[in-house]
């Protein structure tokens, strides 16, 4: 007849990394009904539940608890980079409606639109960039950093509806009742004054897009596709589709000024949405694969593998996996095979063989078991803490070897030919 087991909670503890907090380990007891209760129990009856993981079951027992203080990024070069573009694209607006009101120009009005598109654009991604540095809680565990992901994406879509479908249908309406644009000269000084905004801008973000890639070691082309943050990038991105659109726009009242041929007016429209709408699609891309979870760079998982496979205590590796949570940030869990031994050898050099030795021959001269069996529930809880302390280490060892992993989850590998304790055994 199967004995009926009570589970239950003895101590947590739970181990900080920067500004997150993460439980690390749950120590339980398991008590048959007759036993006494846990404030009695002696030292030597607590031991680790075999194929328990207290990661999995942690919001059963207690949440996390919140952080203080909000997270930094090393993002100084994006947020530079987003600011100037608020500030370029109301200067650009203004003047572009101001000359649409004077001159009627229907590519004109697609520029318009443009900057309207770009400032809430770029306005979203400062409150993403803002709203990213939330503390972790106990909903978030893990922080709220990809929600410059999730804000990044809106702006995306909002380039790709506002910016690119009003620009291409406006430019499609006016294909055949075009009528050349009238004050062709203001036109013409907005369109250089713009330039020169937008150019600056543009400057502004290309170098903190260079900053970006220098900073986590890729080149400017990697970057750009596969950089953790994508605010430098967005902000790069429309400023260039901005600056080649006044281009198309300048081109396109040159073309009508000479030709006489108001078409290239409304063409000029839709080539520019055209490009607005790359521009869309291309960050659409890759936001999409940040918020689906990607792994962290091959050079900097081939680190840790290659670390956690020279160590003493690792015999071998399972599950290995990453996922990026923010720009420049972690996660990495894998399942180990420890090499028992060496765990014992280095718990044993820490505290002394020679005591462990002692007190082994003296309970083997008492004449029954129980201060053998008292030294052995004791060794054994020595092992498994020190088995505690080997994760630590090695946990702490590679967030140094890897600075930007800020979650570390080690968990010991159950070989399949093992027999686990199934739900049922606690019945």
């Amino acid at each position: 007849m199967r004995t009926s087991y009570n589970l239950v909670l003895l101590r947590s503890r739970f181990r900080r990394s920067h500004n997150f907090h993460a439980y690390r380990s749950l120590s339980v007891v398991i008590l048959k009904p007759d036993h006494h209760p846990p404030a009695i129990i002696p030292s030597h009856s607590r031991f680790l539940l075999p194929g328990f993981n207290a990661h999995r079951h942690r919001s059963f027992f207690t949440r996390a608890k919140p952080a203080t203080t909000n997270i930094e990024f090393n993002d100084h070069h994006s947020q530079r980079a987003v600011k100037t573009a608020l500030w370029c694209n109301f200067l650009v607006f203004s003047l572009k409606f101001g000359v649409w009101l004077a001159s009627s120009s229907h590519v004109m009005l697609a520029e318009v639109v443009h900057s309207v598109a770009d400032f809430a654009n770029q306005a979203l991604l400062a409150y993403g960039l803002s709203s990213s540095r939330r503390a972790p809680d106990a909903i978030h565990p893990y922080g709220y950093s990809k929600e410059r992901f999730v804000w990044s994406l809106i702006s995306a879509v909002g380039i790709f509806c506002l910016g690119s479908g009003a620009t291409v249908v406006n430019g499609v309406q006016n294909l055949w009742i075009a009528q050349p644009p009238e004050n062709m000269k203001y036109a013409a000084l907005v369109i250089c004054g713009s330039f020169v905004i937008e150019g600056a801008s543009l400057i502004v973000a290309i170098q903190a897009v260079k900053k970006g890639a220098a900073a986590e070691g890729m080149k400017l082309r990697d970057y750009i596709w596969r950089g953790h943050d994508p605010t430098s990038v967005a902000v790069m991105t429309e400023d260039g589709a901005a600056v080649t659109g006044l281009v198309i726009a300048g081109a396109s009242l040159v073309a009508v000024n000479v030709t006489g041929n108001a078409i290239y007016d409304p063409i000029g429209s839709i080539v520019v949405g055209n490009l607005l709408g790359m521009v869309a699609i291309f960050l659409i891309q890759r936001n999409r694969h940040a918020l689906i979870g990607r792994a962290m760079d091959d050079h900097d998982m081939e680190k840790v593998l290659q670390f956690l496979k020279k160590d003493p205590v690792v015999d071998s590796l399972y599950d290995c996996k990453s996922e990026v949570i923010g720009p420049g940030f972690f996660r990495f869990k894998a399942e180990i095979d420890f090499n028992g031994e060496m765990v014992v050898q280095n718990y044993l050099k820490r505290t002394g063989r020679e005591e462990w030795a002692r007190q082994f021959r003296e309970a083997a001269k008492q004449k029954d078991d129980t201060a053998m069996m008292k030294i052995m529930s004791n060794y054994g809880e020595e092992v498994v803490t020190a088995l505690g302390s080997e994760v630590d280490r090695l946990e702490k060892e590679i967030q140094n070897l890897v600075p930007g992993i800020r979650h570390v989850d080690i968990e010991a590998h159950n070989p399949p030919t093992e027999t686990t304790l199934s739900s049922e055994s606690f019945q």
